[in-house]
């Protein structure tokens, strides 16, 4: 599709890694298709910036396999590329399993509190098939022991190749198996609470590892 014209400029002042949200948000909601030209003049213009920031961006999204950049060329949106699906899938599951593992003795009242939160508002969002707002929570949740680990390797990692998964997401979370994604968060806060780092590392493990690796 092309370039919307109707969205409000980025405020000058937001840092870099706001452009790189605002380009990487748009690749997985499906507001830019897989194989579309990213032209970094209409996407400066799109977001009131100029083009540095925005080929900065580009650079950024293509390390993580968002878009493909041929130099001298064009950017493009990335395919649903089976193998770096399911790469990057492998690399995120395990990055959940350490932070769950390195997590589950350190949770407090309140972070078991802010997990069951967002999982209620989870499942609230997949019935009333409101992906976004499902997205968003399943985010919160999966958040708290990546922040309560305090592994920043980690979070790098995941920083850069959850966005790969997102597009993959959207189908689950659409589909038959999505509606029992609620079960998996419920038994994950189950173990946490009682303290069975195994347990609650197998269970982060397998729902990242069962994310189908393509949209067929």
């Amino acid at each position: 599709m092309p370039v919307p014209s109707d969205h409000p400029p980025v405020d000058r002042s937001l840092l870099r890694d706001d452009i790189y949200r605002r380009l990487r948000d748009a690749i997985t909601d499906g507001t830019f298709a897989p194989g579309e030209q990213l032209r970094d003049g209409e996407l400066a213009t799109w977001l009131g910036v100029s083009r540095t920031p925005v080929r900065e961006a580009l650079l950024r999204l293509a390390q993580g396999g968002l878009v493909v950049a041929r130099p001298g060329r064009s950017t493009v949106v990335s395919s649903l590329d089976e193998r770096s699906t399911r790469d990057a899938r492998d690399v995120v599951a395990a990055m959940h399993e350490l932070v769950v593992r390195e997590a589950v003795t350190h949770f407090t009242s309140a972070d078991l509190d802010a997990m069951n939160d967002a999982a209620r508002r989870f499942a609230e969002a997949l019935d009333a098939r409101d992906i976004d707002a499902a997205l968003r929570a399943d985010d919160e949740l999966h958040a708290i022991p990546v922040t309560v680990a305090g592994n920043r390797a980690a979070a790098a990692v995941l920083e850069q190749y959850m966005p790969v998964l997102r597009r993959i997401e959207r189908v689950r979370f659409a589909s038959a198996d999505g509606l029992r994604s609620p079960d998996r968060h419920d038994e994950l806060i189950r173990l946490c609470a009682v303290g069975d780092t195994d347990g609650a590392a197998a269970v982060a493990f397998d729902t990242w590892h069962s994310l189908p690796t393509s949209t067929a």
